[in-house]
This record gives C-alpha cells, structure tokens and sequence, in this order.
C-alpha cells in the first residue's frame, strides 16, 4: 500500500490494520520520532482510553541525524522502537512510520511521501488532523505541512478531514492573532503526558531535553494567553487554524501565512505607536 519499501505500520491492540485505519478520528502527521507526543498530545488525550474516538499516527522521517553519540542506523533502530512504545503507552489506534530521509520529505522533486500520505488520510478519514505549522522554523517540519496540504488537495473533498491544525513545535505561535489560534487544552492527563515524553531517551540522553520544554511551554501559553483573565487551564498547546486551506479555492500555504503575519505586523506597531 505504502511506496516507501522502509515503512512499516504497527497496530498496538492487534486490530486488523485496515479496521484500524477506518476508525481513526484524530491523526497527527509528523516529521520525526516524538513530534507527534508534543505537537498533537491534544488528540493523543481526546482518544485515551475511549472506544468511540481513536489517534493515529504519521511519522514522515526515519529520525536520523539527531543530537547524540549513536550511529545512524542505531539511531533509527532505536528512535522507531521508542516511537512503537509510545504508540503503545497511548493506545493509539495506529501508528505509521514511513521511513524516508529528511533530504527525501524535503525534496519536491519526489513526490512519493506525497502520495502516501494521501493513502493513509483516505484509508482514515478522520475528523481533525494535527500537523506541523507553516511559521516553523525546522525545515523538515515545512516540508511535512507542505506535503501533508498536497496530499489533501489530490483527495475529494469527502475525504478532507473538518479540521486542520497546525501546531507550534519549534516556534511559538503566541504572536497569532483572532480565529486563527487556536488554544488546546492539554491538562487531562499529564501523567500519560509526562510518560510519552519520557519514552523518547535518544533525545533526552543526547542533550535536549523536550520533556522538560514541552511542559514549560505548555504552562506559559496558559499563563501568558490573557493578561486579565485567570488560566484557562494548567496546560494549553498552541495551533494555527489551517482548516479555511482545505477548500479547493483555498489561498496557498505562503499565502495564508501572510496574510497572518501582516496582521500581527499592524497589530504590533500600532500598539507601540500609542506610547512611541
């Protein structure tokens, strides 16, 4: 089903891989091995212990070339297995690891990830779907939202999910603006939170340590959302609303990101200009 040779689907609760795509009602789409524990923990929570909602997963890359001392394909080897085992520890419906190299998601030229994604999102057919956002500054998490709009585009509409999200990982979305962010209370469960970001030890032991940042992140979108107004919640997870770019007469994704840029550009200098 799958052009990758490298990609493998795991199903944690043995269901029959088919069934298991057709039940899946949030998916998170990643570059790497533990963007989706951080970036899409909303559906990862909405899903938990449930039978009437399941998350599936999409990891794009084979997580090579991180921080640490392991070789490449020992890096792999490991990184695959620890993403399996948070699958596994979330009761995801799925998870799917497509294996192809960073240089392979990013090159347009190759429109393999492309097409795979388009088969897992038309096998699922959920209801949301959680993705890296276009003000990311990680150059696989661009390509990835880039691939995963052209996946949804070469789809019919009835195979389009009713919401996209594009969520902060590296780069806060804190500057949005109106509709357009969108706050994910991600407080439910913080021991299975904690527990997900744990699982990942190739990046932790390597020196990075996301289990601590994703958590100090969470609690400052929370605090520092509304200046008069108390927390919403202990734990809020940032996104920007990409839903209005699954129409068909949608602006691009260069486009969409400008017109939001240019608003948080106005907004910031007439603040100023009050006091300047």
């Amino acid at each position: 089903m799958l052009l990758n040779p490298q990609a493998r689907l795991d199903v944690p609760d043995g269901t029959d891989p088919c069934s298991a795509l057709a039940r899946t009602t949030h998916l998170g789409i990643g570059a790497h091995a533990d963007d989706l524990e951080f970036m899409a923990l909303h559906g990862i929570l909405a899903a938990y212990a449930r039978d009437d909602r399941w998350f599936g997963g999409i990891t794009c890359t084979d997580g090579a070339g991180s921080v640490g001392s392991l070789d490449a394909a020992a890096l792999i080897t490991r990184r695959q297995a620890e993403q399996r085992e948070a699958a596994r520890i979330g009761d995801y419906g799925f998870i799917a690891q497509l294996g192809y190299t960073s240089a392979e998601a990013k090159d347009r030229s190759d429109d393999r990830l492309t097409r795979d994604l388009a088969t897992l999102i038309d096998a699922c057919r959920p209801e949301i779907i959680y993705t890296h956002n276009p003000a990311d500054r990680h150059p696989t998490h661009l390509a990835v939202v880039a691939r995963t709009l052209h996946a949804l585009h070469s789809l019919p509409r009835p195979s389009r999910p009713q919401r996209l999200l594009g969520c902060e990982v590296w780069r806060s979305l804190d500057w949005l603006e109106g509709a357009a962010r969108i706050e994910l209370d991600v407080s439910s469960h913080p021991e299975l939170a904690a527990r997900l970001a744990d699982v990942f030890s190739t990046q932790i032991d390597g020196g990075k340590h996301y289990d601590r940042a994703v958590r100090g992140r969470e609690a400052a979108n929370a605090t520092f959302g509304a200046s008069h107004a108390a927390d919403p919640s202990p734990a809020v997870w940032l996104a920007m609303d990409l839903t209005p770019l699954l129409e068909d007469d949608a602006p691009s994704l260069t486009e969409y990101l400008h017109t939001h840029l240019d608003a948080f550009h106005r907004t910031a200098l007439k603040e100023l200009s009050a006091y300047a």
